[in-house]
């Protein structure tokens, strides 16, 4: 079985694709870029301390470095989880610089109960870097997130 690091190796990655039927009804026909684990590593490692991105930035800042109308959602969404268990991997095996995971939000400033540790893990992981974390609805955010954003 491939480490989470493995996986960060995607060879034939990234491609342009045109947008499929089912998305073009919401975002209108062109292409999309399927990004590589590595483009979307190295937007999250770009995030200062102290500062946030949502995943809907990343896939803003994708689709203009391809020149496509957007970056597809459910990879992008699917390499920031791999990119979050391959740091904690990393991690684990003594490795100090690894992509600092927790400062990429989902969309609305929400926490990723996905990332490696949970809701509590991501709520601790910001706080320390000073971020209020309130409570909405069922889930929880960072309270004024687009203060920290990161462009």
């Amino acid at each position: 079985m491939k480490t989470w690091r493995e996986k960060l190796n995607k060879k034939d990655l990234p491609k342009i694709v045109e947008i499929p039927e089912k998305l073009a009804k919401k975002w209108g026909n062109g292409t999309m870029v399927v990004p590589s684990p590595l483009e979307v590593k190295e937007i999250m490692d770009s995030v200062p301390y102290g500062k946030l991105i949502t995943v809907d930035l990343i896939r803003k800042k994708l689709a203009e470095k391809h020149d496509t109308i957007i970056a597809c959602p459910l990879t992008t969404g699917i390499f920031i989880g791999i990119v979050a268990k391959a740091a904690e991997e990393a991690k684990k095996e003594g490795g100090k610089d690894t992509t600092p995971y927790w400062r990429t939000l989902k969309t609305n400033g929400m926490l990723n109960e996905k990332y490696p540790g949970g809701i509590e893990r991501h709520k601790k992981l910001l706080e320390k870097e000073g971020h209020k974390i309130i409570k909405k609805g069922k889930k929880f955010a960072v309270a004024n997130y687009e203060k920290f954003l990161w462009k």
